[in-house]
């Protein structure tokens, strides 16, 4: 399986957590950014890190919602 996160631009507060969780994956200016890929498991642990819940995480494969689902 090959996750893709997506940033809820309205919630992410900018905690840093997910950068922080998965720095190839994420940067934190004034909201999170997408600026890579990593392993499906960085993704599933920054999205899940999230306190906003700002992080969104679709299968590839088919496109249907992974998390928080």
């Amino acid at each position: 399986m090959t996750l893709t996160p997506h940033i809820d631009e309205l919630a992410c507060a900018a905690h840093g957590d997910c950068a922080l969780i998965a720095p190839d994956v994420f940067a934190v200016d004034d909201i999170a950014v997408v600026i890579g890929r990593g392993s499906d498991e960085q993704v599933l642990a920054a999205a899940r890190a999230c306190p906003a819940g700002a992080i969104i995480v679709t299968d590839d494969a088919n496109g249907e919602e992974v998390y928080p689902g």
